[in-house]
């Protein structure tokens, strides 16, 4: 087949398009230039600066085309300036959601068909399974590497065309040494970083940047409104966290957590750090911008749902509404960060998902 591999110069999707070389197919590879070069030179970035080149020079040294595609102004306004627009409604966004969903699996896959290709393929840690309805999507082989969270708004669509040659790996350690296998000058080089544009290390840099109306100090008040404390700005929490409440713990004495932002007033309010209060948990998710990757069941769904990276499932029935949302019965109760993920699967499979809601 003709396959665009979407490349970001790293080891996964080298690997990718190499070991697709190798099977005999024409591979013809891609990579995004999503902010200045100069921002990116240091290790654990992504597309841009010596990324660029690394990828290049795989595609030299494989013998394939490759494309490089500057999508800097694009990336800067559906992943970076949204990425700001959340924080300053006091969500937890997840940026690698909206650049997969965005400059990769819309604008690259539609380059990719633009180019006659078959098939598009990345270095996700994915499986795409053909299940009697089409392909779906499940976890992978590695369950450290799983990446499934991210990419649960793949359109159906997009999921019949995308391929995942990594969800079979065993795991990152056998990546390396296909890498060194098959002559990848690029085998040792570092993972990219979780929120690959913030150079500097601290996202609440450009978060403050981009939204300066909400930079400054306030007031860390309890459900009651009680002054508890003060902090340097509320881009720097999100709800579950515990961390940056200075002396709180011991003045109340017992340790607290952040259980709501509210930015009008630039308020942090916390609660105790315990499982199942009125205060911190609920039962009732609601979602926005669900994608179902299977057909949507009017009466709703048991499954597992997953409504952090990394965080255990947990059972529930999700029942679709209007508009595009959905209703997350959990069975026992949670605390959801609003503007997080909430991903549904049954067993190993991805359902579906959308992103968690304030209130219930």
């Amino acid at each position: 087949m003709r396959i665009l591999v979407a490349m970001s110069g790293g080891v996964d999707s080298s690997v990718v398009a190499a070991l697709l070389k190798r099977q005999g197919h024409e591979v013809i590879g891609a990579t995004l230039q999503l902010y200045d070069h100069g921002q990116a030179s240091k290790p654990g970035a992504c597309c841009a600066g010596r990324d660029i080149m690394d990828a290049r020079a795989v595609a030299d040294k494989l013998g394939f085309p490759h494309y490089v595609i500057d999508a800097e102004s694009r990336f800067r306004d559906s992943v970076i300036e949204n990425f700001a627009d959340a924080y300053a409604r006091g969500e937890t966004p997840v940026p690698c959601v909206a650049c997969n969903q965005g400059v990769k699996f819309t604008d690259l896959l539609g380059m990719a068909r633009d180019l006659g290709c078959e098939a598009m393929a990345t270095g996700h840690y994915v499986r795409r399974v053909e299940g009697p309805d089409g392909a779906e999507m499940h976890r992978p082989v590695d369950a450290e590497r799983d990446q499934t969270w991210f990419l649960f708004a793949t359109t159906k669509d997009q999921l019949d065309y995308l391929r995942f040659p990594l969800g079979e790996m065993p795991d990152k350690a056998h990546v390396r040494e296909l890498a060194q296998e098959l002559g990848l000058e690029i085998a040792a080089k570092p993972d990219s970083q979780d929120i690959c544009f913030v150079p500097s290390g601290s996202y609440v840099d450009i978060v403050e940047k981009l939204r300066p109306e909400i930079r400054g100090e306030g007031e860390i008040v309890d459900e009651q409104g009680n002054v508890l404390g003060h902090h340097e700005g509320v881009a720097r929490y999100t709800v579950g966290q515990s961390k940056r409440l200075g002396d709180i713990h011991t003045a109340v004495g017992e340790r607290q957590m952040v259980t709501r932002i509210d930015v009008p007033k630039r308020r942090i309010v916390v609660g105790p750090r315990v499982q199942a209060t009125e205060v911190e948990t609920r039962k009732t998710i609601r979602l926005r911008d669900m994608n179902w990757l299977m057909d949507a069941p009017p009466e709703g769904v048991s499954c597992g749902v997953q409504i952090r990276a990394r965080e255990k499932l947990r059972d529930a029935v999700v029942k679709p509404l209007a508009n595009g949302e959905a209703l997350v019965e959990l069975l026992e109760p949670a605390m959801p960060a609003p503007g997080q993920a909430c991903v549904l699967y049954d067993g190993s499979r991805v359902l579906g998902g959308g992103f968690i809601l304030a209130g219930a």
